[in-house]
């Protein structure tokens, strides 16, 4: 019924994207290329589990994913349940076979895909020295980014505080919204005096203060932090319905961050945000670092969801060796052109070196 191929290729950034785990100068993904031999339609996925936070970041990921593609070329279904553990794989599986069925990379009709539309998106300032970090929140006000989102712990707090202070200086809330992304560098004890000090910012919300996995801590937090605590990392590994209701029971954050590679594809991602709306908690979506291919279907799938708060889908121009797509920045929000020329699988996956 279909044919499933695994095609491994390693990206290169531009320019070294610093995060929590480490400074990353290349990417290892997989593309699923799906064919429907009846149709000759094909579509195209992306797994790219992240090292060292991925769930199923494993040793053995590429006889794992393909285990999972033959089962689906056999039963011509995805084993939703199979997956659960494996959120990058069935992400991978799941955009790929939307792609297939609906005949073109403009997976859902909405607004977004038929150009009408921009989603609305947050300027990333990766982590860096102090200079870096200014030069790069200078170019993003410039830009006309009205949501700006700061990596912090990787540079001295101190330091940190005088980047926001410098922002809040020529900008108000009303101007420019402030997110930070601790990425668990706080402890539990030093916590509540630094989001004091933080708080005078006027700050739309902190992602992960302290490191995952510390839930009673982490739900102490959330109940007593002067602004909101989004949650992210947290998330990764809790893959189950059952557990995803008992951490957002227990934490209560005011957000969760939604990265499908992470957090169990679209259909694990959408639990989250059933579960989340059920308790009165906001989330929004962003992408992981994934090449085009992952991006596009992420913001395709994002737009059916009317997004209004800014979202974190700003970082398909990192690599020097992506795949042309017909997606771009405009001021502050992302746009998908469907007259622009549509991407070359063929030429694009069997003529790189991978």
């Amino acid at each position: 019924m279909y044919k499933i191929q695994i095609i491994p290729r390693t990206l290169h950034f531009k320019q070294p994207a610093g995060t929590s785990r480490g400074v990353y100068t290349t990417r290892r993904l997989w593309y699923l290329l799906v064919n429907n031999p009846d149709t000759g339609n094909l579509g195209v996925g992306e797994c790219a589990p992240l090292p060292a936070l991925s769930c199923d970041d494993i040793p053995d990921y590429e006889k794992i994913l393909a285990g999972h593609c033959r089962e689906t070329e056999a039963t011509g279904a995805i084993n939703y349940e199979a997956l659960r553990p494996y959120p990058s794989m069935l992400f991978g599986l799941e955009t790929a076979m939307q792609h297939l069925h609906a005949g073109n990379i403009r997976l859902w009709k909405t607004p977004f895909s038929e150009g009408k539309q921009g989603i609305p998106i947050n300027g990333l300032i990766w982590m860096g020295n102090f200079d870096e970090m200014y030069r790069r929140i200078e170019e993003k006000m410039r830009l006309g980014f009205r949501c700006i989102k700061v990596k912090i712990g990787a540079i001295e707090f101190e330091k940190e505080l005088e980047l926001l202070e410098h922002i809040r200086r020529h900008f108000s809330p009303e101007q420019i919204e402030l997110r930070v992304d601790a990425n668990g560098a706080f402890t539990p004890s030093d916590a509540p005096q630094k989001l004091e000090a933080l708080s005078k910012f006027k700050l739309h919300s902190i992602e992960q203060p302290i490191r995952a996995g510390q839930w009673t801590a982490m739900g102490q937090l959330c109940a007593q932090s002067p602004f909101p605590i989004a949650l992210d990392e947290e998330l990764i590994g809790v893959n189950t319905l059952e557990r995803k209701i008992e951490l957002l029971e227990t934490i209560r954050p005011q957000y969760i961050i939604l990265k499908p590679s992470l957090h169990g594809g679209l259909k694990g991602a959408a639990e989250w945000i059933s579960l989340a709306s059920q308790r009165g908690i906001g989330y929004w979506i962003t992408s992981a670092l994934e090449s085009n291919v992952g991006l596009n279907a992420i913001a395709q799938w994002c737009a059916t969801l009317n997004p209004t708060l800014p979202q974190g889908l700003g970082t398909g121009l990192l690599f020097t060796d992506n795949i042309s797509y017909p997606l771009h920045i405009q001021g502050d929000c992302l746009w998908f052109d469907p007259n622009a020329p549509m991407p070359d699988f063929t030429h694009y996956l069997y003529t790189q070196d991978h």
